[in-house]
């Protein structure tokens, strides 16, 4: 629990899953849009609010105590890897797919026959999940619960950012339950083990707060990469988290390049994003009234914790476009490029990406 958020708020967003409806609550990665994952009308309200395919599966969120088995069908082989990954990972950001449960309403995997699941290590998340699954009183008690946001947009990391996202739904009665930042703040890793008994070992879908080699260092053996026939995943369109101000990503040197280009040739003003150790590459554009530049943390962690809320007040900002510097290619980098690629992708068609 923290400081402030009293008991009540989390009495009545128990109330409201147990009949049915939605609650917006935090998680270390970002905040979610919850329903009971054993309720199929509740998680088609989730789809309906978010403007979501109903193919694009959620993932279903588990209290800390909650046996995670009653929400798969696994081998002996696929339960003894996803049992180190869940000692290690556990509670915190990683998101196991596995086969599903056959009691498990098919809602929430989008019609697969895999299944999501991660334990939030959120403290006010677990404080939900723990009293909804008491009060639930069944094995199969779980939140499924997406990001907090329209589909596509960006995710949001604070309780306004799902205010201000579904202003309408918080207005006819959406509980928003308090937890500050989100420590993280990009979506959990996702790995997918569902494959496993078959000779596809364990192969990661989504990078995000568990880096890869760390993944590496449990398993004992390298990840494998996605396919054609990989499980479809939250967050794994080619354009996702995207602000409604056009983005572009650039070297560091085409971004001082173009940026001066593009003054010369049209109006406006345009927001330039990069990292604070890159700041003396574009002391040329500092004085430019027309440019605004916007500086993040130099380390990947502190990075991915401020970019949905970064991108989310630029967006807000009146400028034409925003132009971002490309993260280092580094393994610790690789969620916030994943985050940042597909952003930028919803724009690739108005105009070439650099």
């Amino acid at each position: 629990m923290t400081a402030g958020q009293p008991e009540q708020a989390l009495a009545q967003a128990v109330d409201v899953l147990l009949r049915g409806g939605l609650v917006a609550f935090p998680t270390e990665t970002v905040y979610g849009l919850g329903a009971d994952a054993s309720n199929p009308e509740a998680v088609h309200a989730i789809y309906l609010a978010k403007g979501r395919p109903s193919n694009h599966p959620v993932i279903v969120h588990v209290a800390q105590a909650a046996d995670l088995w009653s929400w798969v069908s696994v081998d002996d082989q696929t339960k003894a890897v996803a049992q180190r990954l869940v000692d290690r990972f556990w509670p915190g950001p990683l998101t196991l797919i596995l086969k599903r449960n056959e009691a498990v309403p098919e809602a929430v995997s989008g019609g697969q026959d895999t299944i999501g699941v991660r334990c939030p290590s959120h403290p006010v998340a677990q404080a939900l999940l723990t009293a909804f699954a008491q009060a639930r009183g069944s094995e199969l008690a779980g939140i499924a619960a997406p990001s907090a946001n329209r589909f596509g947009h960006v995710s949001p990391t604070r309780a306004q950012h799902v205010r201000d996202e579904f202003a309408d739904l918080v207005r006819a009665g959406l509980p928003v339950i308090e937890g500050g930042d989100s420590e993280v703040g990009i979506e959990s890793t996702i790995v997918d083990l569902s494959r496993f008994s078959l000779g596809h070992g364990v192969a990661l879908l989504r990078p995000g707060g568990i880096s890869a080699s760390a993944l590496v260092l449990v398993l004992g053996e390298p990840l494998k990469g996605t396919d054609d026939q990989a499980p479809r995943v939250s967050g794994s369109l080619k354009a996702h988290y995207s602000p409604h101000t056009p983005i572009r990503l650039y070297s560091l040197k085409q971004l001082v390049q173009d940026a001066l280009a593009w003054l010369d040739q049209n109006t406006g003003t345009v927001a330039v994003v990069l990292r604070q150790c890159e700041l003396g590459a574009v002391q040329e554009l500092a004085t430019n009234q027309r440019i605004s530049i916007s500086v993040l943390p130099d380390d990947a962690a502190g990075y991915a914790r401020a970019l949905y809320a970064r991108l989310r007040a630029l967006d807000q900002g009146g400028f034409v476009e925003l132009r971002w510097a490309k993260v280092p290619p580094e393994p610790e980098w690789a969620g916030v490029a994943d985050r940042l690629s597909r952003a930028a992708a919803a724009f690739a068609d108005s105009r070439p990406d650099h």
